[in-house]
């Protein structure tokens, strides 16, 4: 199982460094930093079922109060397969159909249900960093341990939005199944 978790890892850390050379940094990065280039290489392990066409975007949409949406704009023109990241902060639910990609911030945890609601049926990729967020639907969300960023994955959730995850991204995440989310 090493054997493969190595690769990965090393692309999981070569992304954050291609990322931030671009944008060189005297100061290590923020939590923030790191959850950007994450997404930047998680995204690169998902299959979404109408790929956008080389050339086209792939929209990061932020909904919520989070430091992330500073941190993201590191994103801002930088590709995966042909397709440029464009990052936009949404403050309305009906933006969300224009997202590939959604962050959704803590300060929206009251609504969580609702996002995910509007966005049922869709393919986002939906990213979250709060604790309990990928029990209720949220496909990716960033927890810490040992002082590490680290990532859960519900499939559930995946499977509802049509994403196919590489089997080896699923290798290096921990597996959350729906604990009465949205269904």
């Amino acid at each position: 199982m090493d054997h493969i978790k190595k690769p990965v890892g090393i692309l999981l850390c070569g992304a954050w460094f291609a990322l931030h050379c671009v944008h060189a940094h005297a100061a290590p990065p923020t939590e923030y930093e790191v959850k950007a280039a994450f997404i930047h290489n998680i995204a690169s392990f998902v299959k979404w079922p109408a790929a956008p066409s080389a050339g086209g975007k792939l929209r990061l949409c932020i909904l919520g109060s989070s430091p992330f949406t500073e941190a993201a704009g590191v994103l801002a023109g930088e590709q995966i397969d042909g397709l440029v990241w464009e990052v936009r902060h949404v403050d309305s639910r009906s933006a969300l159909q224009e997202c590939q990609v959604l962050f959704i911030a803590a300060s929206e945890g009251g609504n969580l249900r609702r996002i995910l609601q509007g966005v049922e049926g869709r393919a986002v990729l939906t990213v979250g960093d709060s604790d309990g967020y990928a029990g209720q639907g949220v496909v990716v969300n960033f927890y810490s341990g040992q002082n590490k960023v680290r990532f859960e994955i519900n499939e559930d959730a995946a499977r509802r939005a049509g994403l196919k995850i590489s089997s080896q991204l699923l290798k290096l995440a921990r597996i959350v199944r729906d604990a009465g989310g949205v269904k």
